[in-house]
């Protein structure tokens, strides 16, 4: 593999790296935010909505981590 194209896959690498950190910031700010807003409108289903919450909590982070390991998996093997 020639110089370019190792140094446009580190590139490729580190776009990717950066979209899959700043999805899920932006998304864990807007379902805190309206979690919290939906829970002082309606606090007896306060621990309802905490626990979906966290459902999709763990569904937003789960995406990122696929998207790691695809940016890993395009630095360690196709980069070799």
């Amino acid at each position: 593999m020639d110089a370019l194209t190792l140094g446009n896959l580190y590139i490729a690498v580190g776009i990717l790296i950066g979209l899959c950190a700043l999805g899920p910031a932006i998304g864990f700010g807007l379902l805190g935010g309206k979690f919290l807003e939906s829970a002082a409108r309606q606090p007896e289903l306060a621990a309802t909505l905490q626990v979906k919450m966290f459902i999709v909590a763990g569904l937003i982070d789960a995406i990122a981590m696929i998207g790691v390991a695809i940016a890993l998996y395009m630095l360690f093997v196709l980069g070799a």
